[in-house]
């Protein structure tokens, strides 16, 4: 029960990784989950599946596009006015951009909007909390990012830039607000067996032939453990990040990708 009584803010809540970061969240003992997306259709599913595992956590649904500032100002205000206060924020939101452009055919195209999202969009609602957690003390934000940014991937160009200027950012974020408490770390996803790969793989199967097992086996080649993580089991340890047993820990990063790329 790593995040016993915490309540955890969660942007980007979609059918991969954001609801189960909720889900989890809500598995590891968070008081109160508050769910944030554009789509009220994802909010009331992210709800129903937290309310089905019987779990004495409650949710709280804000719909916010994070690009808007006022949004994630209104986000962080009803989180407080709810629960009295904001313990954690797990930024997921993101724009991938068009996986199948590249940089010789597509040039930077859409770059804009994608940076719009990931970039800008993230930290405007990352200063809302940030400034919420150093009025009340502390508290912990991670910013969820990619293995694209070690391990370029085709096609990835506009999306990696992104998550590398964010990754720099978080760096500032967290030596300006250490001295109050609040912690500021990234966690880098790989490959994640999910919806949103499965999908992804099932395109690619109808477009170029490869079955699905056949992808499947050639990314899980590349994995020294064997298979692609489950978006389940990556979330959990983006949580580690907010919880207690990362006190110590702010400005770091986190590879999660069962060892498919090794930081010397």
């Amino acid at each position: 029960m790593i995040l016993k009584n915490k309540v955890v803010v969660i942007s980007g809540i979609g059918p991969g990784l954001g609801v189960k970061l909720a889900i989890e969240a809500a598995r590891a003992g968070a008081r109160g989950v508050v769910l944030a997306a554009r789509s009220m259709a994802k909010l009331d599913d992210a709800q129903l599946r937290i309310n089905a595992l019987q779990l004495p956590c409650e949710v709280l649904k804000v719909p916010t596009d994070i690009l808007d500032p006022d949004q994630c100002r209104n986000l962080v205000e009803q989180t407080v006015a709810h629960f009295g206060h904001l313990d954690c924020l797990v930024n997921s939101a993101y724009n991938p951009g068009n996986v199948m452009d590249n940089l010789q055919n597509a040039g930077t195209q859409g770059w804009q909007e994608i940076f719009q999202t990931n970039v800008f969009g993230t930290m405007n609602l990352a200063l809302e909390a940030a400034k919420q957690m150093k009025l009340q003390g502390g508290g912990a934000m991670v910013m969820i990012n990619s293995l694209v940014t070690r391990k370029p991937l085709v096609g990835q160009g506009g999306y990696a830039a992104s998550k590398g200027a964010l990754a720099t950012a978080v760096k500032y974020l967290a030596q300006e607000y250490a001295p109050f408490g609040v912690r500021v770390n990234t966690a880098a996803m790989g490959w994640m067996w999910g919806t949103p790969v499965e999908q992804y793989m099932q395109h690619i199967e109808r477009e170029q032939g490869v079955s699905v097992q056949e992808q499947v086996s050639a990314v899980s080649v590349n994995i020294p453990m064997g298979h692609i993580p489950t978006d389940d089991d990556c979330a959990k340890g983006a949580l580690f990040l907010v919880s207690d047993y990362a006190k110590a820990i702010t400005g770091a990063w986190l590879d999660i990708n069962g060892g498919e790329f090794m930081a010397p």
